[in-house]
This record gives C-alpha cells, structure tokens and sequence, in this order.
C-alpha cells in the first residue's frame, strides 16, 4: 500500500507538470491604447475613455487635473457637444417667516469627478454634490439645490438599477423633477446611535429613479428639498434635512447624521458616489453576415455586442466572448484567453484541467472515469492492477531517487573541488571567466589531444566560437587553493603582445585546467627541433630565431619589472616558448610560480626541466629574476646552435659554450651549420656573447632582462 501511495505522488507530480507545461501564464491584456496612459491618481481610464488627444472615442474625453494630489478626473467642461457637470445654487434666508430667499449667495457649474469604470458592466462612478437645508441657528436657514446636467446625445445616463433618489432627516422632502418623490418623518423621536442600512421614512427614505434617456437636445435631473416649516417654527430645531441621487449600496442610515450638520460636513468635500450607464453607440447590435454600422466600437477579436434597450433608441455596450476577458474595445490584444485552470473557485476541476481556447477541459486523472467538473471520479483498475502497478511504480521510484541521491553528491562534490580550487576567491576577484565541468567536456576527448607537458596534457578545441588550448594537469601535479588562485590571479594580470593569455579556468574538477588562446606553430622546442614529426622538416632563418629571441626576451621584461608586482616565471625554456602563424613567440605556463605563496620567495619543491635551470637556485632554493634570465641564456644557445640541451649527458652543449669562453675564442664549431656566411656568424656571436652573460655564475654579475631584451632588440635594429 506503501508503495501505491508513493506511486500515485510521483503521477500527480507528474500530471502537475504536464499541466503548468500546457498552461503556460498569460501575460496581461492591455487596458488602454499603446503609449496611452490608463490611469489619473489612483483611478483606472481604460479605453475608450482616455486622457490625452487620439487615446478616446468621440464622448469619452477624461481631464485629469494633476493640481491635486493624487491627481482626479472629471468630465471636460468644454466638450463641443456640451458637457456633463452639476450645477449648484446656494441661498441664505431668515427663518422667521414662511421661507423665502431673502440674498442669493452662490450659483455655480462644477465638473463631474469620475471615480471609477466597470466596461463588463458598462457603468461609472461619479462623484456629486447634493442638496440640503441647513439650520444652525434660530434666525437664518442656508439651503442648496443640485442639478446634473448632460450633454447633447450623452452616452451616460443615471443608472436605473444602481442609483436612487435618497432623502435623509428629522421632516425631509426629497424631490426630482421626473419621477417619483420621497419624505422622511419622525426622525426626531429615533433613539440616538441606532445604525440601519434600511432607508424606510424613519429618518430616511429613498426611491428608485426615472432617469432621462439620450435624445437631442440637454437633459438634467434636477434635485432638491422641501421642508416642513413647522420644524423651525414651532420647534426652533436646529440641524440639517438632505437630498440625493446616490448609489443605493454605499449609505448606512444611523440616526447620528440627523443631528447637526454631521453628514454635511463628512461628506461635503468630496460628494457622495452617484452610478451612471453608458453606451458605446446608439444604434443596435449588427446580425450575423451584417456589415458593422460607421464608428463600431467592438474592435477586439473575441468581442461581442451586447445590446442596451433605450426608451427613445438603441444602445449598445461590447464584452469579450464567453472565455476571454480584457477590453473589448481595443483592437489587437483586448480579449484575452482566459486560464480556467488558475481559477478552480470559478471553475471548478477534481482532475487534470487544460486550457482551450475559450474555455478548459477537465478530465479524470489516469486510472480512474466519471465527471471531474463534479468530482466524481472512479477507479478503474482491478486490484490485481494496482498491485502490480505499484511495485513496477515503487522500483522506478526507488532508481529515481537513487538517481537524485547520485546527483546530488556530483553537485556536492563539484562545489567542494571548486571550494578547495580556490573558487570563491577567483569569484570575489571578477578578473577571468570560470568555466563549468560541461562546457570543457566537449574538448577534453581524445580526438583534441594535442600534447603533454610539464603541467599537463593539452587539448585545442573551441569555445564561443574561439580556437583555445585546454590544460588538463596530470594527477596530483596541482598546487593547494591558495597557491593555484593565486598563479591564476598573477597570470591574469600579464597583459603582452608576446605573453600567451589566459581566458579562464575550470574549478569543478578534482584537478583545475586553465583555458589559454591556441597558437597554431606550437612550442619553439616543436619548431626548432623538429618535435612534430613531420616529413618535411621546418628551418627557423637566422631573422626569425634573432626575433623569437628579441620579443621573448621582451615579455618576459616585462613581468619582471613593467607590472605592479615583480612576477617570476621560474621554467624558462623552448618548451614555454609558444609561436604564432607568424613566428612571434609568446611566454606560457608559469610553471614555478603557481607554487609560491603570495610575498614568498622560497620553495623547498623544484619543478621544471634541471636543464635550464639557475644552479644557484638548485643550491637555496631563491627565485629572483637572475633565476629566469639564467635559464633564457640557454635558449639562446639552442637557438644559436639548434642542439637542444640535456641536463643527463651533464649538459654537454652549455659546457662547450663554456669551455670556448675560457679560451677566449668565437665557437663557430657550435653554431648551426645552416649558418655560414660570415655576417650570420657575426650575429651568432653576438648572441651568444649575450648568452654567456646570462650564465654567469656569479648571480650579480649577470643583465637585468631589460637590459638582455634591449641588446638583443638593438642587434635586431642593426641586422635590419
């Protein structure tokens, strides 16, 4: 039983992903015009309403006045077509006769604040002043009047279904000019703090409207209030009566607002929420095959007409098609598909759902039939099934996990290599791009094997499309972290034209490979002593070993005392010596130098070919640049005599140089035979006059390598 439950997890799991890959999120569908703005303040402006020139239709212009802050729409008070605003007259009578205005104080126009846009229901939020008759005092009365205008064939109109006409005080008269009336009474004797959302004539009344209709010409709802004079005759009361056109949800009646001038002052600034409809277009819905009468605003693929009954005409509103939302009046991308599968409390699925365009499907998962719109899915299998469906189930889990188990400690493993590579540190420094084990694999086959070496083996192969060399080191031939982040960080840093440079690493391995640029011609060794086994052997002239000397000799200054810090190479010989298609040489492989910590001169470990190397170094183990300049006087007398020196026959080929400088005599004997005309015997000797300098025994007495580099350049000056 074990073993099933684990098995119906893992296809759940499965079925999971299936589904998220079938249902892939929806981006949001557009509310406005491109490069419109779809909102003032903290309202939404969808289209067709809009803000600014060519982001509306004819009657849709929204002003957003950003003077106050957040900004507010309204209706445009200079609409050609005339404009929907309220329009207000206050006046201030005495309460001592029958009332009548005694001084007119204020007649004013104001603009219609929107407040909010519903195009699935193709109704607005507006904001209105309302009307009242105020008593403050025992001698004088302050009242006001409101009226709401709209324009020549107006596309909105008061919202039968939402909007109310609502009286609210002690003896109120709430009237319209089309339509029913209503009158509050008694509210003086209500107990005080009774909160109610009834508006049934205690205290307050409401009563559905009769909006006009669109037709030519304005049309307004007038709104106001008649009040008992009793009231403040007889009883001298003071407070406040009102009346309103309002939304009938937002007004909890509490007998609070009758006394004084409560409500007024709460709600006076802002007005109180009026609902109004709106039509796109006065004119019906074209049938199937019926051509779309001019100005059509349902634009939108997936769209729909819906159509609004009108008491003088036809109106209609657009929405998106069943299984789509967004804005129907915007032409490319307004209704989008809807994602049934990411709204189960909309529509409901006890199984796999997928989305189809314009609606899902719901299906039983495998195994099991019925309706899973309903949840009514049974099994299917017989037990005998299921049994064996789960131990075939339970051992694929099994090799699953063991297969996760195995991946991760790769990964674990791989983090450590990189950790004990002195990853982190090569990470923080940001100075060469560290590849991953994945990205070398490709190259480090058999079929890229280009050569072994002192670090390691090498390989060519490429890398975003750039021809590299890869060096992969031998087994236990690598340094500890510090010191292998350290060779990269020093390398890094050599910027030469006669310097190989390195482009990364790779740490994720058990011993790290560096990435350096491929030189085509391969060591000066190769060359020179015909390494490649070629047929045809490859004969350096006299110009090309003078300039393979001369810029080798350069880079290697150049590290010596042209960067920020002195930095040794420490195997110096033809083997490090790598040539272009060109011929001109470029320093490689540091290969002492990865061994010295950072501010240490000394190693008790001698890596390199003893060939070359600085006998005084052998003896105390000290690095110093005389080190490095030692071991390029010796690949100056291979080249001037193309022998390759062997430290197992006691290095005959130096010792003989040597033996002809005591005697105080040019080795002619011991240049190339290639080389027979006295002007390249002269150069020879020059060579190998800056050789012998090199191989001074007295470690003080031998040239900087600027100063080797310059002798050698100017020879080259003078040979040209």
């Amino acid at each position: 039983m074990t073993t099933y439950l684990l098995l119906l997890l893992l296809l759940a799991a499965t079925i999971m992903v299936v589904a998220s890959q079938q249902n892939p999120p929806s981006t949001p569908a557009p509310i406005t015009l491109p490069g419109c703005p779809d909102k003032c303040g903290k309202v939404s402006i969808p289209y067709p309403f809009g803000i600014k020139d060519g982001c509306y239709l004819p009657g849709f212009h929204i002003i957003c006045n950003d003077t106050f802050h957040p900004p507010r729409a309204f209706f445009p008070a200079d609409n050609p077509l005339g404009w929907t605003q309220t329009r207000t007259e206050v006046i201030y009578y005495s309460t001592s006769h029958i009332p009548e205005p005694d001084k007119f104080i204020n007649s004013s126009t104001s603009p219609v604040e929107l407040s909010g846009v519903s195009l699935v229901e193709g109704k607005l939020l507006v904001q209105a002043p309302f009307s009242y008759d105020c008593t403050l005092n025992l001698s004088w009365n302050t009242a006001r009047t409101m009226t709401m205008q709209f324009p020549y064939e107006s596309k909105f109109l008061l919202s039968h279904g939402s909007t109310v006409l609502m009286g609210i005080g002690s003896s109120a008269q709430a009237r319209q000019a089309l339509g029913p009336s209503c009158d509050t009474y008694e509210g003086l004797y209500l107990p005080k703090g009774i909160n109610t959302t009834a508006c049934s004539g205690l205290g307050c009344c409401q009563v559905a409207i009769q909006p006009e209709p669109p037709k030519p010409g304005f049309f307004n709802v007038h709104v106001y209030l008649e009040r008992e004079y009793y009231r403040t005759k007889d009883y001298g009361t003071r407070g406040c009566s009102y009346a309103m056109l309002a939304d009938k949800s937002w007004y909890n009646f509490t007998t609070m607002d009758l006394d004084g001038d409560v409500f007024l002052r709460r709600n006076d600034a802002g007005g109180v929420p009026v609902v109004l409809d709106f039509v796109a277009g006065f004119h019906p819905c074209p049938r199937p095959h019926q051509p779309e009468p001019k100005g059509y605003a349902c634009t939108s693929h997936n769209s729909m007409c819906v159509e609004v009954p009108l008491l003088y005409t036809d109106g209609y509103i657009c929405r998106c098609m069943d299984g789509y939302e967004g804005n129907p009046y915007i032409p490319t991308g307004g209704c989008q598909d809807i994602n049934e599968c990411e709204r189960p409390d909309l529509y409901p699925c006890h199984g796999i759902c997928q989305n189809m365009v314009g609606g899902y499907k719901c299906t039983c998962p495998t195994g099991t039939r019925g309706n899973a719109t309903q949840g009514r899915c049974t099994d299917i299998f017989p037990l005998q099934a299921k049994l064996s469906l789960g131990a075939t189930g339970g051992l694929f889990l099994i090799a699953l996990l063991g297969f996760v188990v195995l991946l991760r400690r790769e990964k674990r493993k791989m983090r450590q290599f990189f950790e004990r590579n002195g990853g982190p540190a090569l990470e923080k420094a940001k100075i060469i791009k560290i590849y991953t084990r994945d990205e070398l694999k490709q190259i480090i086959k058999s079929t890229n094997f280009i050569g072994k070496g002192c670090y390691g083996e090498v390989y060519k192969g490429f890398l975003n499309n750039q021809l590299v060399a890869v060096k992969k080191p031998i087994k236990d031939n690598i340094a500890p972290n510090e010191q292998f982040a350290n060779e990269v960080i020093i390398q890094s840093q050599v910027i030469h034209k006669n310097i190989v440079r390195l482009i990364g690493c790779c740490l994720e391995v058990d011993m790290p490979m560096l990435v350096y640029e491929f030189l085509s011609r391969g060591s000066l060794d190769d060359t020179l002593h015909n390494n490649n086994n070629d047929d045809k052997k490859v004969t350096l002239d006299l110009d090309k070993r003078l300039n393979i000397a001369a810029e080798s000799a350069d880079g290697l200054a150049y590290m010596h005392s042209k960067t920020s810090k002195t930095i040794l190479h420490g195997d110096v010989k033809p083997a490090n010596i790598l040539l272009d298609d060109e011929y001109v040489p470029k320093i490689s492989d540091f290969g002492i130098s990865r061994l010295i910590a950072k501010d240490k001169e000394h190693t008790l470990t001698v890596i390199g070919d003893r060939t070359y190397m600085d006998p005084a170094y052998l003896q105390t183990g000290l690095l110093t640049e005389k080190s490095d300049v030692y071991s390029f006087g010796v690949v100056l007398l291979e080249l001037v005599s193309g022998r390759k020196a062997t430290y197992l026959d006691n290095n005959s080929l130096l010792r003989n140089f040597l033996d002809a400088q005591k005697k105080e005599k040019i080795p002619t004997e011991l240049f190339d035979k290639e080389f027979e005309e006295p002007r390249d015997l002269e150069l020879l000797s020059s060579i190998t006059r800056v050789a012998m300098g090199c191989l001074s025994l007295d470690v003080d007495e031998r040239p900087a390598m600027t100063d080797v580099a310059e002798r050698l350049l100017t020879l080259k000056r003078c040979r040209v």
